[in-house]
């Protein structure tokens, strides 16, 4: 286990003297990924299928739903 402080070599206390790592992640998380783009398919079709689920059981459409309700 390391400790977060450093002692010199004067025997004055340094708390800063312990950095943090620096890492650079390669992967883009942000933006037109391929993990974004199928979790979006995925919500348009689940998305779809509700719709259309919604319709049949009903005989009513999603715009009348919304300018009735």
């Amino acid at each position: 286990m390391s400790n977060s402080y450093r002692v010199d070599d004067r025997g004055v206390l340094n708390n800063f003297a312990v950095e943090p790592k620096m890492y650079v992640e390669e992967t883009q998380k942000a933006g037109f990924t391929p993990y974004a783009e199928l979790l979006n398919g995925r919500l348009a079709m689940i998305g779809f299928v509700s719709l259309l689920i919604l319709e049949f059981s009903s005989g009513h459409g999603l715009i009348w739903w919304l300018a009735n309700v």
